[in-house]
């Protein structure tokens, strides 16, 4: 699931703000890898180790090495696969992209968002998805699938937060993201059991209608409301018919709140949420389309409020999220340019003196699917 609309970070970069990746060729075939897994899939360093990325030839990616015939694959890199495997069944569906399609978002963003993120989540959902996952029938240990990882900042939350043994299986389709969401995966749960990491590069189209056999839980952060309507639909009936649950953190919902509120916010908020429905893609409409989707296949769905409330402390996430969300506003309203360009230089400048509180408010979403008693 492809995220096609510009985010305030994608937009902050093109006003000078975050620096973007550089466009990398990316090798023609990748091997999975599995940290750690006691067999012979390639390892990625522990988090607190000297793992300082090494180029890898001209892809600049980190290297990884092979250790047995199955894995001895040219151009493997640390956190990037998979490759098919005799009785592998295929997790997702790729859209084709180019080789040299420049990636959505710089790991310095996701960094930048990730303490917000994590205070944001709403812990209230968490009490019913234990519940769940304690009662799930022949499961030695949970299956969770990340959808759209990152730098795995959902698995870091959140891994830390249940109970048993956990194998997470990380989709994106960056290698890097993918590389760092690797080595930063926590490595016990709540109780001290052991967290294993699986990750697998691609843009999800839609789910193959075996791509959630034996899953656990599906989870994703800032995701649904890139999606479309029928990608939504298509990840709620994989979750129906693998009878797993969904935890879908972190949605816009198209409200923001601002300190010394100026008659341009609600202008520029409109114009900012028309901005994320371009496409066909669902922005601050997704939770709702998604509860309908998930209800309508007989789940049970919870959503929980889950914003951010950044003020002096969050000073370098607020000038990002600003430049991001106002230049977004403009791109699809250049009738606000100029009334902007001031309104943004005037907020930029409070929020460096630490004067500006702003609320993003987001939704969280805990679909509960009836179990298929299978796994």
């Amino acid at each position: 699931m492809r995220k096609t609309t510009a985010t305030p970070a994608d937009v902050a970069r093109r006003m000078g703000g975050i620096p973007a990746q550089p466009v990398r060729k990316e090798p023609g075939s990748m091997a999975e890898s599995l940290i750690p897994d006691g067999g012979t899939a390639a390892r990625a360093v522990a988090p607190g180790a000297e793992s300082a990325p090494q180029p890898a030839g001209s892809e600049g990616a980190p290297q990884a090495v092979a250790s047995g015939a199955d894995d001895a694959v040219l151009g493997v890199i640390a956190g990037a696969g998979p490759v098919s495997r005799t009785g592998e069944r295929p997790t997702v569906r790729l859209r084709d992209v180019g080789p040299d399609e420049q990636p959505r978002y710089a790991p310095e963003w996701l960094e930048l968002r990730e303490p917000a993120d994590a205070a944001a989540r709403s812990m209230e959902l968490l009490d019913p998805l234990r519940i769940r996952l304690a009662n799930l029938p022949g499961r030695g240990g949970l299956a969770i699938h990340d959808l759209g990882c990152g730098t795995g900042s959902m698995g870091r939350w959140l891994a830390p937060r249940l109970d048993g043994a956990q194998h997470w299986i990380l989709h994106d389709r960056d290698p890097y993201l993918l590389h760092f969401a690797a080595v930063a995966s926590p490595r016990a749960a709540a109780d001290g059991s052991r967290v294993t990491v699986e990750t697998r590069r691609g843009d999800v189209a839609r789910l193959t209608p075996d791509a959630l056999l034996g899953a656990s839980l599906v989870t994703a952060s800032a995701l649904l409301d890139v999606l479309t309507r029928e990608e939504v639909e298509t990840l709620a009936a994989a979750c129906a018919g693998a009878g797993c649950p969904a935890l879908l953190t972190l949605s816009v919902a198209g409200r923001v709140e601002l300190s010394a509120p100026d008659p341009l916010d609600d202008e520029i908020a409109a114009a900012f949420n028309d901005h994320q429905r371009r496409g066909g893609l669902l922005g601050p409409d997704s939770v709702t389309v998604a509860c309908e989707a998930f209800a309508a296949h007989g789940a049970t769905v919870k959503v929980h409020p889950s914003p951010w409330r950044l003020g002096p402390e969050n000073v370098g996430l607020t000038a990002q999220w600003l430049r991001g969300w106002v230049g977004a506003a403009v791109e699809e309203r250049p009738a606000l340019a100029e009334r902007a360009e001031a309104y943004l230089a005037a907020r930029l400048a409070a929020c460096a003196a630490g004067e500006l509180h702003v609320t993003v408010h987001h939704s969280d979403l805990l679909a509960l699917a009836r179990p298929t008693g299978g796994a």
